[in-house]
């Protein structure tokens, strides 16, 4: 079997770092952004949160591209039992990231892939651990701009690397993708 994936595929996300993530993996795509309503029942667990997030934005992209191969893909911070997704604005950020501090989190992606008819729904979970941060430490993080946008506040690809003490699971998935899992799974339904 080979390891790359030949057909151009639609990635139904925003996200740059997962779009960085597929390319750096040869994949070729096209971002199609679902604009897909993301509430989800209070009561979700964070599996049941990311993917019924990843399955709705495939599902919205897939009338958009009839016979194409879908990626759509969503992530959350869990930590404490709550949800944490991304931060409206800096005052948020900060204080996720204060929650963050010392602690050990669980980032979960849901990924869902739509190819002609098969359909397959699927989540990874990473626990990632934060060294303990200093007030000041969190307010220059927060003013480079990396928390905008994304899942925890942060973002272990940049600067946020420096955040973080111990990961336990997969890397890419805390940047955006689990890609070796979604391109296994999606080479074998092409």
């Amino acid at each position: 079997m080979a390891l790359r994936i030949e057909e151009r595929i639609v990635l139904a996300s925003q996200s740059p770092s997962r779009k960085m993530l597929l390319e750096q993996a040869g994949v070729s795509l096209d971002v199609v952004v679902s604009g897909a309503d993301e509430t989800v029942p209070a009561d979700f667990t964070p599996a049941q949160t990311v993917e019924c997030l990843a399955l709705r934005k495939a599902q919205a992209v897939e009338p958009l591209c009839p016979g194409r191969a879908i990626v759509a893909a969503d992530s959350v911070v869990s930590i404490d039992g709550m949800i944490i997704g991304k931060p409206a604005d800096d005052e948020a950020a900060k204080a996720t990231l204060e929650r963050l501090s010392g602690k050990t989190h669980r980032l979960y992606t849901g990924i869902c892939l739509l190819v002609r008819g098969k359909t397959q729904v699927f989540h990874q979970m990473t626990e990632v651990t934060f060294y303990p941060l200093t007030r000041e430490e969190i307010d220059e993080y927060v003013a480079m701009g990396e928390s905008t946008g994304r899942a925890g506040g942060y973002g272990i690809e940049g600067v946020g690397v420096m955040l973080v003490r111990e990961i336990a699971g997969d890397y890419p998935n805390i940047v955006g993708l689990p890609v070796a899992e979604t391109l296994r799974r999606l080479r074998e339904m092409l």
